[in-house]
């Protein structure tokens, strides 16, 4: 609407930045309650698998006692900033004016209320003897109970149910007392970050929800550090990611991607594909690569069309004969370049990590994201003309009626083309922002569907169902990054890391090969969306400072590093033992395919992608001529 206004109208708007800002976040928080149900939060349950039942049972009953703890607090620390809000009817202060902080700052505190009243259902169901689940449903009743005492005492004083309201405190106290007892801060910086290390480390192999497990530790620093009256840095943390309008994007391209993948442009663009793939030996894993280029620049979420692929290209390519590990291995690494060719979430996130311009980020993907695409091509070519019979000839094994390019495939191609065009066309052009642009996605991935005759009451549904469980799985994982992070850089912990990276007497980048190497051991055990807010506000101020030593000019350095990050996030997906790429084509492919022949399969192109890493290293400008030239 708002780029409709403002180009055909000459009308821009002020009201539907804000408004779409206030709908998504509600959005986001209230979905709490239904990833929670379907008990879809993010989670390291890799050793957790390794117990025998019992402890496995167990060790999932402490992490939904974690879960209850840490979100309670969460909710009171928000509750009295929102009653505040409400009383004032706090106001954007913009030219719309709307009581956008009031709203958010409400629905953050409702929000963590679903979220606890859920996982409290979860820990009752879970509970194996009356007496534990009495206890738990007391527990919760006592909870409510103290956050309906806290918000009468707020409107009517005079301590109303003093002994409710200073419950909790009183049994917080004695954890900041020891705080203070042992002078936590006379130990420094260093041996804190160890111990937050380490706790991190002990909660995630417990399978907690990775949310969880950063705002645990988030909460444990602040009442060590501070006290109880600390607890406010906690929600005042969580509610300024509430505001980054950016973030927007990511549902919008979510959704994007999801009525894409319902209104079935996958299957006939692949077809398309075939057709042109001619006679070329190893055509069709080529064809694949090729479509999987144009659904990384369609869609930007690498999941979904992994699935995609995994359901359309790997039934084709096991038909017409093509050695297994060949077809996965493509299917997985091509998949993975919807992390690099933009409109990336992933480059979305680091961009709101690292607080630089996304649209330079995009672009700067766009060279990396071709070169690798072009190295899974030249080695598939290659190696089927060593090794012919890992892959057919395309047009010997298609079907009579496979090999006329339809008139449904003209359109697949057509549209692919015009959703291209109209969001990143809409970006590189100025038209719009990024977010803007999402949006445009949105209109033209429907615009797509409706050409095809899928746009239907069914298909939104689903769409809009599938991105609020993506995106609300997400968005609490970044919340309680985000406040452990602020913590953590309020205690002196950004200032240590960039003095314990500058401070090392070796070349800068060998520095920038060790910040890879933390996040390639990271992402052996760690979601990627927990690594971005963990190590990304750290290292990208340390990387612009190594600039001018670098022979780089620093508004560009966090750009390049950008670039590296994405690039060695696409390894982690592919990587074991965690390889989510891995996982997702496991989902969909024959049952007798085991993880570890999806594994074995990855391993070529890791090492291509390890080439792709090293000469973005070598050669920065690589990245950085794309959105150079076009900056002006």
């Amino acid at each position: 609407y708002e780029v409709v206004m403002r180009y055909v109208f000459n009308a821009p708007t002020q009201w539907a930045f804000e408004v779409v800002m206030t709908l998504c976040a509600t959005a986001w928080l209230m979905s709490s309650g239904y990833v929670t149900l379907g008990r879809r939060h993010i989670g390291i349950t890799v050793f957790l698998q390794m117990a025998p039942a019992e402890a496995q049972r167990r060790v999932r009953f402490f992490s939904l006692c974690a879960g209850f703890f840490a979100i309670y607090i969460l909710a009171e620390s928000s509750l009295e900033p929102a009653l505040l809000a409400i009383r004032q009817v706090e106001r954007s202060g913009s030219g719309f004016n709307p009581p956008m902080p009031m709203i958010l700052k409400s629905v953050l505190v409702l929000g963590a209320l679903l979220y606890f009243t859920q996982i409290s259902a979860n820990l009752a169901g879970d509970a194996r003897s009356r007496a534990v689940r009495a206890a738990v449903l007391t527990a919760a009743a006592l909870c409510i109970f103290r956050l309906v005492a806290l918000t009468v005492e707020f409107y009517l004083g005079d301590n109303f149910l003093t002994a409710a309201n200073r419950a909790l405190f009183s049994i917080l106290t004695p954890l900041g007392d020891f705080g203070r007892t042992i002078d936590i801060r006379s130990y420094g910086i260093g041996p804190a970050t160890i111990f937050i290390v380490a706790a991190m480390l002990a909660l995630m192999a417990t399978g907690m929800p990775l949310g969880v497990v950063t705002l645990v530790v988030s909460i444990g620093c602040a009442i060590l550090f501070f006290g109880p009256k600390g607890l406010f840095l906690v929600s005042a943390n969580v509610y300024g990611l509430l505001e980054k309008y950016p973030l927007v994007a990511v549902p919008l391209f979510v959704l994007m991607g999801s009525i894409l993948e319902r209104s079935g442009i996958a299957r006939d663009l692949f077809d398309a594909m075939a057709v042109l793939g001619g006679n070329l030996r190893g055509g069709v894993a080529v064809q694949t690569t090729a479509v999987a280029l144009v659904l990384a620049a369609m869609t930007g979420i690498m999941g979904g069309e992994i699935v995609m692929l995994g359901l359309v290209a790997l039934p084709q390519m096991i038909r017409l004969g093509y050695d297994r590990k060949l077809a996965m291995g493509v299917i997985c690494a091509s998949g993975s370049l919807a992390t690099l060719i933009p409109p990336s979430i992933v480059m979305i996130v680091y961009a709101l990590a690292a607080q630089v311009s996304i649209g330079a980020l995009f672009l700067a993907g766009v060279a990396p994201g071709l070169i690798l695409g072009g190295f899974y091509i030249l080695y598939i070519l290659i190696v089927c003309r060593l090794r012919p019979n890992l892959a057919p000839v395309a047009k010997e094994s298609l079907r009579a009626d496979e090999r006329r390019l339809s008139p449904e495939r003209v359109k697949a191609v057509g549209a692919a083309v015009l959703l291209i065009t109209l969001v990143m066309g809409s970006i590189y052009a100025g038209v719009a922002s990024v977010t803007e642009s999402a949006g445009v996605g949105v209109a033209g991935a429907m615009l797509v569907a409706r050409i095809r005759r899928k746009l239907d009451w069914d298909t939104l549904q689903g769409a809009v169902r599938q991105t609020m469980v993506t995106v609300g799985t997400i968005i609490w994982l970044v919340l309680g990054a985000v406040s452990l992070i602020g913590i953590y850089n309020v205690i002196g912990g950004n200032s240590f890391m960039r003095g314990v990276f500058t401070g090392l007497d070796v070349h800068p980048l060998t520095v920038i090969l060790m910040m890879m190497g933390i996040l390639v051991v990271l992402g052996t055990f760690m979601e990627w969306i927990a690594i971005v807010f963990i190590t990304v506000p750290i290292f990208a101020p340390v990387v612009t400072g190594l600039a001018p030593d670098l022979g780089m000019d620093p508004s560009w350095a966090a750009v390049w590093f950008g670039v590296l990050f994405v690039m060695n996030m696409q390894i982690y997906f592919l990587s074991p033992p965690f390889g989510p790429a891995c996982f997702w084509l496991k989902s969909v492919a024959p049952k007798d395919v085991t993880l570890q022949e999806i594994y074995l399969s990855v391993l070529p192109f890791i090492a291509l992608q390890i080439l792709g890493v090293a000469l973005i290293v070598i050669f920065p400008e690589i990245a950085l001529f794309l959105p150079k030239l076009l900056s002006g």
